[in-house]
């Protein structure tokens, strides 16, 4: 069940769920696909997420290639099928994520998808952009009684609205990534003021589905209170496949996730200025001034501005006493970059 999951049932607390994409990126290697999730649990990554295409379910053999990257696949139809893992195939993927302790999630594109997914097993689910408005697929997907993220990357707000109603008139749990479909997405397209958006309109978990290649607008969105983050991932930039530019390394997923658990600490530890201040008050003096003798001087010497000095430490007169100490006469004699205390002064003991 859902809730014997803890980066599952933290969802909402503050703490951000980290999705590392795999997507198609193994290129239908059963064994890259193996290794994908080592690298991205050992990354810290809460979730490893695939996607399960089954040509015949999903596709027509003339179904073009949204970017003509593969010179093997003569259509899209061509690639979905060569990519194709078997039931057991995915049952040994699954039982790999729960070994390395990290969530399997695979985005399903066909109600036959969903059927062999929940047989394997999955507590959540992922809509992908494209599939937003597929009701009867979002339908069969509910049947699960599972959580549902809902990517909307090619939906206006009025569609989202309506999937959103449809899962919680069915009593699920709803999260919204913002996702704008550009791989690499710039900066200027990400989105991250649709966040709060999200979280007043549908109040339900916000997140972001990040294809910007980069660490950036994970930890920015992060810092804005994510409930999760998506993010690709590629074990080498020089990989195959339409999505590596849009994916961070495994090495970047380390510094991602280090720098949510960072950000997240900070987020949760408000700070009391004045409190703070009382605890830092030994390092104070340290860093601090006091007003000093610039000279040595006679005691009942007439103290002139030419006369003074503000120097470390700060365990003397303050700074701001300077001008109160011009025309006071010394009690005693003073040497040279002598701390002064009011002991010193004849007006101030």
């Amino acid at each position: 069940m859902p809730d014997t999951i803890p980066a599952l049932s933290a969802l909402g607390s503050g703490r951000c769920l980290v999705i590392g994409e795999v997507a198609m990126s193994h290129d239908g290697s059963l064994g890259l696909a193996h290794a994908f999730i080592d690298a991205i649990a050992a990354a810290g990554a809460d979730a490893v997420k695939f996607q399960t295409h089954i040509a015949a379910a999903e596709s027509t053999p003339s179904e073009p290639f949204r970017v003509a990257f593969s010179k093997q696949d003569a259509t899209r139809y061509d690639y979905w099928k060569r990519l194709e893992f078997t039931e057991s195939e995915w049952r040994g993927l699954a039982e790999h994520c729960r070994e390395r302790q990290v969530i399997f999630i695979s985005s399903p594109f066909s109600t036959e998808a969903i059927d062999l997914l929940e047989r394997v097993g999955q507590p959540l689910w992922k809509i992908a952009s494209g599939e937003v408005s597929n009701t009867p697929l979002l339908d069969r997907l509910l049947d699960t009684g599972s959580p549902v993220l809902l990517s909307t990357g090619m939906s206006p707000l009025a569609e989202t609205d309506a999937a959103v109603a449809r899962i919680t008139a069915r009593g699920r749990k709803v999260g919204v990534l913002q996702c704008t479909t550009a791989y690499p997405c710039p900066p200027e397209r990400i989105g991250l003021n649709l966040v709060p958006v999200y979280r007043e309109r549908y109040k339900c978990w916000v997140g972001l589905s990040d294809h910007s290649g980069t660490i950036y607008s994970g930890l920015a969105g992060v810092a804005l209170g994510l409930d999760v983050l998506e993010v690709h991932v590629t074990l080498s930039r020089e990989m195959f496949g339409p999505d590596v530019v849009a994916s961070v390394t495994a090495s970047e997923l380390r510094q991602l996730v280090d720098g949510i658990r960072f950000i997240e600490r900070m987020r949760a530890s408000p700070l009391n200025k004045d409190e703070s201040a009382r605890e830092t008050e030994p390092l104070r003096q340290l860093f601090t001034r006091s007003v000093v003798a610039r000279r040595a001087l006679p005691q009942g010497a007439v103290l002139a501005q030419s006369d003074l000095a503000l120097k470390k430490p700060g365990t003397g007169l303050p700074p701001e006493r300077l001008g109160e100490l011009v025309g006071k006469k010394l009690a005693r004699a003073v040497a040279a970059d002598h701390v002064l205390t009011p002991d010193d002064i004849e007006s101030l003991r």
